[in-house]
Formats: C-alpha cells, sequence, structure tokens
C-alpha cells in the first residue's frame, strides 16, 4: 500500500511539474511570438498559407517595363584580305543591327524610368513597353557604369504608375520578396523568394558592390527588373545572377534602393553624377589584427591614412580609427563604407561611428566630391627626350577614382605612347607612373617640367618608374 501511494503520489507531482513545464513553454510562445513584427509573421494555419501574392502584384507590376535597345555595329567582311574574293565581293565591312531586352522601373509619374547600365549601353535607339503594351521611344538621361544603372525618360498624356522606395531601408534575411522583369523576352514575370543576404560585397559587379542576395528566380532579361517587399515596395534593381549555365539556380543580386534614389535624383536634378569621398584609406580587420586589437571579432575597416583636409580629417577622425558603422549600418569593409557614403548628396553629413582606443565615437563627416578632374586633360611630351611622343596626366583623387585608380595615388602616369615614337622605343606603357627624373622627383606636371628643363640636352636620362605596383630604375641614354 505505501509503495502505491507513493507512485502515485509521485506520479501526481510529474504531471503537476509537466503541466508548470508547459505552462512556462506557452508563455516563451507567446512572447516569442509577440516579439515578431506583425509584417513578417510565419503562417500558422492551412488558411493563411493559401493567401495570395495577387494584392502586391497589382500594385506593382504596372510600373515595371520592357526595355529594348538597338544599336548598329560593322561586321567585318570574311572576304576581307584576300585579293581574290574582294575583287568580285568587296571587302566593305558589313552593318547589322544588335538588339538587346530588359526591364525597367518607373519611379516618377512623370516617365522617369530606372534600368541597368549594361541594358541599354551603347544603344542608339532605345523603345519602352509599359504593362498594357502601350510602347514609347525613351531619351537617356544619365548612364553610370560604375552603379550599372541606366536613368530614361518617357513621354505620356498621363501620369504613369510608379514603384516607391523603400525609404526606410529595413529589409532583414528571410524577408519574401517578388522579382518582376521579362526575362528571356517571355512577356512580364513574377517570380517569388527570400532575401537570402544582404551587403554582398566580394560580388565584383560594379565598382559599389553592395548588393542584396535573393533566391527568387531571376533571368537573363529580368536586368534592370524590380526587386520588391511585401508592402510592395522597391527595394532593388535586379542587376545579376551567378550562374553556371545561363539560367537561375537561386544566386540572384540586387543594387539596393539607396544606391538607385540617389543615381535617379542626379538624373532629375540635370546634374552630373559626382559621388561623395571620405578621404581616407582603409585597411580590412583580418581575424589576427582584431585580436591585436583587443575586438571581440574582425569588424569595421581601420583608417591607415588620411587625405590633407579631406572630409574625414577635418571631421576629426585619425589614423587607427576603426570605422564600425555608417548612419547607424554596420560596415564591415571599404566597399561598405564607400556604398553607405557614395548614397548622401553632397553636402551632407554622414554619421560615422568608430572605434577608438576601445572606446565608440561618433562624427559627422561632410560628404564632399573627391579633389581634382574625373577627365583630367592629357599632355602630349614634345622635344628631345626618353617621354617624347607620350601622353601624360597628373593624377589626383577624383581622377584616380572614376579610372580605378588608388585615390591616394599621386604624380604624373603615361596613359598612351605614340606608335613609333621615342617613348615607344625605350618600352614604356600606357599606366607607367613617372616617380623621378635625374633624382628630381615627380610630383605633379611643375615638377616634370623642372626636372625636363634641368636635364635639357642631356645624354644620360635616369629615370624611375612604378609599373603594376614593382619600381623599376633605368639610365636611358639618346
Amino acid at each position: 500500500m505505501i509503495r502505491v501511494a507513493l507512485s502515485t503520489l509521485s506520479l501526481m507531482l510529474g504531471l503537476a511539474a509537466t503541466a508548470c513545464a508547459q505552462e512556462d513553454v506557452d508563455t516563451l510562445q507567446d512572447r516569442a511570438s509577440d516579439s515578431f513584427h506583425e509584417e513578417r509573421a510565419v503562417p500558422e494555419n492551412r488558411t493563411e498559407m493559401q493567401l495570395s501574392f495577387a494584392p502586391i502584384v497589382r500594385e506593382a507590376a504596372p510600373a515595371v517595363v520592357n526595355v529594348y535597345s538597338r544599336r548598329v555595329v560593322a561586321q567585318r567582311s570574311p572576304f576581307a584580305g584576300d585579293p581574290f574574293f574582294e575583287r568580285f565581293f568587296g571587302s566593305q565591312p558589313q552593318q547589322r543591327d544588335v538588339g538587346s531586352l530588359g526591364s525597367g522601373v518607373i519611379v516618377d509619374p512623370s516617365g522617369v524610368i530606372v534600368t541597368n547600365n549594361h541594358v541599354v549601353e551603347g544603344a542608339q535607339e532605345l523603345r519602352v513597353v509599359l504593362a498594357d503594351r502601350r510602347e514609347f521611344d525613351a531619351e537617356l538621361l544619365l548612364a553610370d557604369e560604375r552603379t550599372d544603372l541606366a536613368v530614361l525618360q518617357i513621354q505620356a498624356d498621363e501620369t504613369l504608375p510608379v514603384l516607391s522606395y523603400n525609404e526606410a531601408g529595413d529589409s532583414e534575411v528571410g524577408d519574401l520578396v517578388l522579382a518582376i522583369g521579362n526575362p528571356f523576352g517571355v512577356g512580364q514575370t513574377v517570380t517569388s523568394g527570400i532575401v537570402s543576404a544582404l551587403a554582398r560585397t566580394e560580388v565584383g559587379i560594379s565598382d559599389y558592390s553592395f548588393f542584396i542576395q535573393t533566391d527568387a528566380a531571376v533571368n537573363p532579361g529580368n536586368s534592370g527588373g524590380a526587386l520588391v517587399n511585401m508592402n510592395g515596395e522597391l527595394i532593388g534593381i535586379n542587376t545579376a545572377i551567378f550562374s553556371r549555365s545561363g539560367g537561375s539556380i537561386g544566386i540572384g543580386f540586387a543594387i539596393p534602393a539607396e544606391m538607385v534614389r540617389s543615381v535617379v535624383n542626379a538624373a532629375l536634378n540635370g546634374e552630373d553624377l559626382i559621388r561623395p569621398w571620405l578621404g581616407a584609406k582603409l585597411q580590412p580587420v583580418t581575424n589576427e589584427l582584431a585580436q591585436s586589437l583587443g575586438l571581440d571579432r574582425p569588424r569595421g575597416a581601420i583608417v591607415a591614412d588620411l587625405w590633407p583636409d579631406g572630409a574625414a580629417e577635418e571631421a576629426g577622425l585619425e589614423r587607427g580609427d576603426i570605422i564600425v558603422a555608417v548612419d547607424g549600418v554596420e560596415v564591415n569593409n571599404e566597399t561598405g563604407i564607400r556604398f553607405r557614403f557614395a548614397t548622401h548628396a553632397l553636402g551632407d553629413l554622414a554619421r560615422v561611428e568608430v572605434l577608438r582606443d576601445g572606446e565608440t565615437r561618433e562624427f559627422e563627416v561632410e560628404s564632399r566630391p573627391a579633389p581634382g578632374n574625373t577627365t583630367a586633360e592629357p599632355r602630349t611630351v614634345g622635344g628631345r627626350n626618353p617621354f617624347q611622343g607620350a601622353r601624360i596626366v597628373e593624377l589626383s583623387p577624383a581622377f584616380n577614382e572614376a579610372n580605378g585608380l588608388d585615390p591616394f595615388m599621386e604624380g604624373v602616369m603615361i596613359v598612351a605612347v605614340g606608335r613609333r615614337a621615342v617613348t615607344d622605343y625605350y618600352g614604356f606603357q600606357a599606366g607607367d607612373l613617372i616617380v623621378s627624373i635625374a633624382g628630381f622627383e615627380v610630383n605633379d606636371f611643375a615638377d616634370f617640367e623642372d626636372a625636363m628643363a634641368d636635364q635639357d640636352d642631356a645624354r644620360d636620362w635616369p629615370i624611375e618608374i612604378i609599373r603594376r605596383g614593382e619600381r623599376h630604375s633605368r639610365v636611358l641614354r639618346l
């Protein structure tokens, strides 16, 4: 009897404990459920799983268009170079039409459309077809190869539907998204997926790589189309896919709306697209470096150098600072920092958060253009010297940024070598950076001219250059 009583008591205590534990689990589940944002709730029943994306598509799809570009290219005659066939068929190059198909998004009711630069590059004729099949000739307002974005304008007799930007920039990995475009020219198509990753910077598609990655099917023809969230807002412009076959394997990339908006605003204001420049040379934080600096993990980017009187230096940043966030968004490499800074209009203030001596500090950095001209005018070297016939430019941060060079590189660079010129004879190449002439350091055109004047009528010319990162010294004899 005693054993039975004890067993019964144990069972009752176990049931009570189980009930309490279940209440705790239910409480935790309720709290977890409450912590989810209303817009990001997971479907809980069959009815919710049968919900449709149709209302979002009805709102968003009319603002997504097809973009057709056409250009004429010269094709070399197959008989060129053969005297016999040239006599009968000629050797004049033949012309043929080359077409390109992509997508675009109407972002202003006046008919302003954003698409990818590679969709319209080199086009001599542009046509846009709306979702309702109306066709319009399009004018190219702005094309930017470095972001792979282009802005078009069409003239319609009525206000056009638009896709509004996701102003909050609050996309998260796991959010449902729709990709709308014209894959393979089959007509407007909608595919669904999720945001697979944010801030992809190692893709190498453009100079300002900071992509949204999605597994929504994106195929050729989708370029320039819309990536839309569940609020029907534009969060990105689909621009590229990773594929070994040419078709979608679930890895697509979109340019974030923040960058799209800055490029469109420049086009609407009739301005040249001038990107802000931080004025700091940055170094990645490796695991070993993070340990030596006492960081809990590799993050941010170290300020390795500052341009004199540049935006970063005047704001108060110092060498050795670790930039960890821009405008409250965590950044982990130079590409991410450049992207965040480049989305600002000139004159804006960017909030830059840094770690210095173990403390977090915040600075307001003004958005300024890089010093110098993006299109430096080359000079042709004349006279009797080893550089005769070369075309040279004076480097500046603006020129370097525009041409993919180290913005901090200074000096005079050879950009072209005249055929059969003296420079060609001595083996100089485009891209050679002139470091010194006869011991005189060359930092600009004035230094170059002074060194040339000092060597006037000299027979021996000690020259030092940098080619592909390597320093070379030679004594040339005229």
